[in-house]
């Protein structure tokens, strides 16, 4: 009885404590560019100022013509980590030795981001292109979405 009695109180415990836990998320964006000849821009930016959404989100009504009063250029974030990466293609074609460079860099900040306490909770990708006959240009991005406990 004692035992299923401390089991129950440790049980009790860990599930308060997951409950109480808040996260901070930091997402982490990929681009790389599919325009072949090397024209394209491939970079990983993360972003080090904040938004509140708040701040440019507005509720519309039927009746309501009015536009967004906020100015879209406060949105603009100015401080922000870029990352240069290698386009996918080069005059020859698809280069794979591009795609394991870009590998091992976006590696590096994953490393780095888990050693700094960020667990990576969602991977998120998209292939943008025109998608006609002859397509050939279009980017690759894809989104990394880190979590950890929000330190108080």
């Amino acid at each position: 009885m004692k035992k299923q009695l401390l089991f129950t109180l440790i049980l009790v415990s860990i599930t308060v404590c997951s409950i109480a836990q808040v996260y901070e998320y930091k997402i982490v964006t990929v681009v790389e560019s599919i325009i072949p000849n090397g024209l394209g821009r491939s970079r990983m930016i993360s972003a080090n100022d904040t938004r509140n959404y708040k701040e440019f989100t507005t509720t519309q009504t039927e009746d309501d013509n009015d536009r967004n009063k906020s100015d879209r250029s406060d949105i603009r974030v100015k401080g922000y980590d870029e990352t240069k990466l290698l386009n996918f293609y080069n005059l020859g074609g698809i280069r794979f030795q591009n795609i394991a460079a870009n590998d091992a860099v976006v590696n590096s900040k994953i490393n780095t981001m888990a050693e700094e306490g960020w667990d990576l909770a969602f991977v998120s990708s998209a292939v943008e292109s025109d998608a006609g006959r002859d397509d050939s240009q279009g980017i690759f991005i894809t989104r990394y979405i880190f979590k950890r406990i929000k330190k108080k």
